[in-house]
């Protein structure tokens, strides 16, 4: 019988995310890929600004930590200094789709050989609630208390569509954190991430799908219909393009 325990990679420390948040989900998975590919001892991390900033606290991994919006540019560095380690980076829809767009967009088009785990949760968490890059057109946040209107704010960053035409990705693929059935599959794809990065392939992007009920001014429950009713239907899961760099 399997026995359900805390993965080695994962740090025995009470969670800091508020209630109803899915980070500390992304990052037992992550842990668990870790531990499944015996990778502890030669994994970086690189965790910049936002809610999932303090991801250093939580996996036993090497960690660096960036600047708001230069974790792929820090990667980077990382990982052409010590091509020999698992070098991700772990960035938010604020920090990845707003003030590191430019970072991110280029090393995905040199095909820089690490992977990104982008958690698009449609608004900036840590810092209030206000209107991110990937916010629904109509959802409400700080700055848009009418709804976002599209004529004045423009459309949502559909990231792993973005990332799918530049001939420098691997892999780019959207999942979902919010049962068990997309946990599984969110694992897989971030476990097939790593494998691509390890054979040397070139870039990948794992856009994950996550609540943020606090800013959401939603109860747990409620914020996980949201996500399957509203953002499913706007950001399609699955893999948008997949196959070694030539």
């Amino acid at each position: 019988m399997p026995k359900f325990s805390r993965p080695k990679s994962l740090v025995d420390k009470q969670t800091h995310f508020c209630p109803g948040c899915l980070h500390g989900i992304i990052h037992r998975i992550i842990a668990e890929v870790i531990d499944e590919l015996d990778v502890e001892g030669t994994t970086i991390g690189v965790f910049p600004v936002g809610c999932g900033v303090f991801g250093y606290w939580y996996l036993g991994c090497d960690t660096v930590s960036a600047s708001h919006g230069r974790a792929c540019a820090v990667a980077t560095g990382v990982k052409r200094a010590r091509p020999d380690r698992l070098v991700f980076s772990y960035q938010g829809d604020g920090d990845m789709m707003a003030i590191g767009t430019g970072e991110a967009i280029h090393a995905a088009a040199r095909g820089e050989n690490f992977t990104s785990i982008f958690v698009n949760n449609a608004i900036y968490g840590m810092t209030g609630g206000q209107m991110a890059p990937t916010s629904m057109p109509g959802q409400k946040t700080q700055t848009t208390p009418f709804g976002r209107d599209t004529a004045a704010a423009g459309f949502p960053i559909k990231s792993v569509e973005m990332f799918a035409t530049l001939d420098g990705v691997a892999l780019a693929q959207r999942v979902s954190v919010h049962d068990a059935k997309h946990v599984r599959e969110a694992k897989a794809a971030i476990k097939k991430a790593f494998e691509i990065q390890l054979r040397g392939e070139g870039f990948s992007v794992i856009e994950v799908l996550s609540t943020c009920p606090t800013n959401w001014g939603m109860t747990p429950t409620n914020s996980i219909k949201w996500l399957e009713e509203n953002m499913i239907p706007y950001y399609p899961l699955g893999v948008t393009k997949e196959g070694a760099v030539k």
